[in-house]
């Protein structure tokens, strides 16, 4: 059966250029207070709790929330969805980490300045890499994710609608930096929750739900295993990852250094909860893929596909395509707009001023931060035109984010730590998840490499510690 509502790729081009006009529009108008490098890249260390709790949650419903999760279900049943919604738990365990941050670092910049301080220019230079490879691993995944579901909904050829999703992201970020990036999350986190609410309760009144439980446990009963091993295994895995971002990833640093000292931890408990649900409600609809007679024929798209079906049986026609493009296009454009502002600031911040020691005046600044958003868009880009499973490009990376989550946690709390062997941890539960991502099971990498980098942490505690920077309070 094919989809039972489509839009032309007309309608599609116009929804995504006129959301694209109106984000670089309002890019340029927060853009002017963007008048220093502080302004650009912490929005002046002034963001209250509505802003913060809105930027966070926004960026935390990417593409891979609004494909993945529901990828998982279509996959893993019950549990993949809810293995998703486990990452949910990163965000409410960095609530209270935000707060630490702050006092550890009042003057933070980066992510990098931490690593730099605790673990000194050989563990920076590890974390840098470590981030950055990532970086660019999530921002392909958006990208391609992008390409997909405009190709799904509108007929737009994958390369175009890729690229197009790319540009709009890279123009408003470049004229307002992490004002402008707050304030457009702050309306798309509006239209994705009421978004995602109207999608929700229209598919649940138009659909039978004890009728695609039975035919689920008649046809597909592993669907419903809540022992299914690979399953369990998701669970664990993702709730891993989930920790392993927000502890390294500049995107959540630069929010806590951008939000006033009192309200990072609640902001960040609030996008939890705020969070929490919206992967579930996405999985759900993915489930009923095979009652309702859905022809899936790329997984990666069972998300769209099935609630453009759902929708259009409810009788919304081609208005349903319209709701779904506008909320699957702001949870992409919320986290790319985030991720090319937080990696252009480890760029210019770590690499450019820290690693080449190059002095960056105000009026040099904006030229190199706009050639670091550039650059990562450009790559990013040339990357995601092989267009890949975004569930296996992302989970590829989870023995590297894992792998710095008990580095973070000791670094914050411990004075005293063998650093060398702390290194040492990371790159060897880097190198023992990925080989068991590759080698045994994909879903073993972040569980591998953040066990390893534990063992390591744990005894860099009793093995020859030593005093770590006098930021320690």
């Amino acid at each position: 059966m094919t989809l039972a509502v489509s839009l032309s790729s007309e309608s599609a081009w116009s929804i995504v250029v006129g959301l694209g006009v109106l984000w670089v529009a309002l890019g340029i108008w927060w853009g002017r207070k963007a008048k220093t490098s502080e302004g650009f890249m912490l929005a002046g260390r002034n963001v209250g709790l509505s802003l913060g709790a809105a930027t966070a949650m926004a960026t935390w419903v990417t593409s891979n929330t609004t494909m993945v999760a529901p990828l998982l279900a279509y996959e893993k049943g019950v549990w993949g969805m809810l293995a998703y919604a486990s990452a949910s738990f990163g965000l409410l365990l960095f609530a209270p980490l935000a707060f630490r941050i702050r006092r550890l670092l009042p003057e933070g910049v980066t992510a990098g300045d931490f690593f730099r301080k605790r673990y000194g220019r050989v563990g920076w230079a590890v974390f840098l890499i470590i981030t950055l490879v990532y970086s660019i691993t999530w921002l392909v995944t958006m990208a391609i994710a992008g390409g997909k579901l405009l190709e799904a909904l509108g007929g737009i050829p994958y390369a175009q609608g890729m690229t197009l999703i790319m540009v709009v992201c890279v123009l408003y970020t470049l004229f307002g930096g992490l004002y402008a990036v707050i304030g457009t999350d702050f309306i798309q986190s509006l239209i994705i929750l009421i978004g995602i609410v109207f999608i929700g309760f229209t598919v649940i009144n138009h659909m039978d739900v004890s009728t695609v439980h039975e035919e689920i446990s008649r046809d597909q009963p592993a669907l419903l295993d809540v022992m299914m091993p690979a399953a369990m295994l998701a669970i664990f895995n993702n709730m891993l990852f989930g920790f392993g971002e927000v502890m390294h990833n500049n995107v959540w640093w630069s929010r806590a250094f951008a939000m006033r000292e009192k309200v990072a931890p609640k902001a960040f408990f609030l996008s939890g909860v705020l969070w929490f649900p919206i992967p579930i409600a996405a999985g759900f609809i993915a489930l009923a893929a095979g009652p309702l007679g859905v022809n899936v024929t790329d997984p990666s798209k069972v998300g769209p596909e099935v609630a453009e079906h759902a929708l259009g049986l409810a009788g919304l026609g081609s208005f349903a395509g319209v709701i779904i493009l506008i909320v699957l296009f702001c949870s992409m454009a919320s986290s790319i707009d985030s991720l090319l502002a937080a990696t252009s600031d480890l760029l210019v911040r770590d690499i450019y001023e820290g690693l080449f020691g190059q002095e960056l005046n105000p009026q040099k600044f904006r030229p190199v931060a706009a050639t670091s958003i550039i650059a990562v868009s450009v790559i990013a880009w040339f990357l995601a035109l092989s267009g890949w499973n975004v569930d296996q490009v992302l989970f590829s990376a989870g023995a590297l984010v894992a792998s710095l989550i008990w580095p973070v946690i000791a670094g914050l709390f411990w004075k005293r730590l063998n650093r060398t062997l702390v290194v040492v941890g990371i790159l060897a539960g880097c190198t023992t998840g990925m080989f068991c991502y590759f080698e045994v099971q994909t879903y073993t990498g972040a569980l591998v490499g953040a066990a390893v980098s534990m063992v390591f942490t744990l005894a860099a505690r009793w093995i020859r510690p030593s005093e770590l920077d006098s930021t320690t309070v």
